[in-house]
């Protein structure tokens, strides 16, 4: 059964049955949230979702929207909307256990994107920093 968990181990998930979609989102609220540029996500059947260990910690960043935490560390795990997404769990990609399984099909909420995310992939790379 797939699952995560935050940067220390103190919460753990898992969820089985299909992923709905996977997606980076841009909006203003993940960008906050996260401290990063987009964030991605994977849905699933909020009845396919469970809390294996932990007690995550609750944030509500809209009237509507919960975002779910580790309260030691601070990891972001999952996102609940049920007027957006009713009846699903958004999961953040990158704390499953092996988050390349589920690569992203879109970008959404675009409209909210900074600008300099268009010109990322033109930037000079390294495998590690520069210099090492």
């Amino acid at each position: 059964m797939p699952g995560g968990h935050c940067h220390c181990g103190a919460i753990r998930y898992s969820f089985q049955g299909g992923v709905r979609h996977s997606s980076v989102c841009h909006c203003e609220d993940c960008r906050r949230c996260a401290g990063a540029a987009g964030v991605a996500w994977i849905a699933v059947a909020a009845d396919d979702f469970a809390i294996e260990q932990g007690k995550p910690k609750l944030y509500r960043s809209s009237a509507d929207a919960e975002r779910y935490f580790c309260g030691d560390c601070g990891t972001g795990l999952y996102y609940v909307n049920e007027n957006v997404l009713p009846g699903l769990v958004d999961i953040q990609t990158v704390t499953l256990d092996d988050p390349e399984l589920f690569p992203p099909q879109v970008h959404v909420q675009l409209a909210d994107a900074l600008n300099w995310e268009a010109g990322l992939a033109e930037l000079p790379g390294f495998d590690r920093f520069p210099g090492d």
